[in-house]
């Protein structure tokens, strides 16, 4: 790259970390409700080629350009700015270096046109910090941990499994389509060739319980912040309900792009926060009224049951016969001494497929892990 065309261009192993960074930060503000699609994206790293990426403002401007669709994406791009590279929003004035690390541009103090050109600063332990964040209980961290954690759950790869559906569509090889080869073979007049077709696929779908009673209060925000990520990616796959004294649908509430905005609809729509936890008697109703058929069911609870513990152990069998899979997300599965022993773990514990933890950003990535593979 010329000087004459802006600055240094990042190259090879560079443009790759470059490519990742921006990525993520589209993932990051598409999360946060502004426009940033792949082709946005696209047209920031394209813009990035020609810019001095080690320029604070060059990166910051060409995003603003770039990635957001209208003047209500402003503020909220300015935030998410400010969030992920981990300092101020930039200015039109040419700021320090910018350091580019897979989820951090490291920024430097406003200086002059000449002042700290070109010189790199470094974010030690950057990634260690995160990595920490990472396999840390949510419930111990500070606030600003916790808006840590939960900014990357935003940005989750809430993948999953494909399954076969009953439709069919045309297809190459497959089964005989006799309606479609006759129709053909009425029109011409003659039976040409044999149509074929084959069963469609479609996302698995996940029903997810989030258990919001007084012993899951620690735990029940990023939980419903992961089942955002889970509605965000698979809307028509997901259901979401909200379980403690009765059964509530948030599914609709969450599919607000924005996690804040999302979370403050559910809160609104749940109205036994912190209470106790009739999970046997929740499940029978859903039972009663829908079905989890070829479903994944995931259970988010610590198994305090305040209900008969064997009516919940009868309903989770009923799930078992219907579902693909029941996993059971428990918070205290995440430490080492661990055991099954409150009644409710106790009753359902035999027709699960799956218990696993649920105590930090590490759990909830390999839960994701388990849906987009069962």
């Amino acid at each position: 790259m010329s000087e004459d065309a802006g600055g240094p261009a990042a190259t090879g192993e560079d443009a790759g970390g470059l490519a990742a960074t921006m990525t993520g930060f589209a993932r990051t503000l598409r999360a946060a409700g502004v426009g940033a699609d792949h082709e946005r994206t696209h047209a920031l790293l394209g813009a990035l080629r020609h810019l001095d990426v080690t320029r604070p403002a060059d990166v910051y401007w060409a995003g603003r350009l770039t990635l957001c669709a209208g003047p209500d994406d402003l503020p909220r791009y300015d935030r998410c700015f400010q969030a992920y590279f981990g300092g101020r929003a930039a200015s039109r004035r040419p700021a320090g270096a910018v350091t580019v690390t897979r989820h951090t541009l490291a920024l430097g103090d406003e200086a002059g046109d000449d002042a700290g050109e070109g010189e790199q600063e470094s974010a030690p332990g950057s990634a260690s910090r995160t990595e920490l964040l990472r396999h840390r209980d949510v419930a111990a961290l500070t606030e600003a941990e916790r808006a840590e954690v939960h900014r990357m759950l935003a940005m989750l790869s809430a993948g999953r499994a494909a399954r076969r559906s009953r439709r069919f569509e045309p297809a190459a090889r497959g089964r005989l389509d006799q309606r479609r080869t006759i129709r053909e073979a009425l029109r011409k007049g003659d039976v040409a060739r044999l149509l074929r077709r084959t069963h469609t696929v479609r996302p698995r779908g996940v029903v997810l319980f989030v258990d919001v009673s007084g012993s899951m209060a620690p735990y029940a925000e990023t939980l419903l912040r992961f089942a955002h990520a889970l509605v965000r990616s698979e809307p028509r796959a997901t259901r979401v309900y909200a379980v403690g004294t009765r059964l509530t649908p948030i599914t609709a509430e969450l599919r607000h792009r924005d996690p804040g905005t999302a979370l403050d609809a559910a809160s609104r729509a749940i109205p036994d926060w912190s209470g106790g936890t009739r999970l046997g008697e929740e499940l029978q109703e859903f039972l009663g009224r829908r079905h989890a058929r070829g479903d994944i069911v995931v259970i988010a609870s610590d198994g305090w049951e305040r209900g008969d513990p064997s009516l919940l152990g009868t309903q989770v069998a009923r799930l078992a016969r219907q579902a693909y899979r029941v996993i059971w997300v428990n918070p205290h599965k995440g430490y080492d001494d661990y055991e099954p022993l409150t009644g409710g773990m106790r009753a359902a514990l035999p027709y699960l497929d799956d218990l696993v933890a649920g105590h930090s950003l590490a759990a909830y990535e390999d839960l994701s892990e388990r849906l987009a593979h069962a």
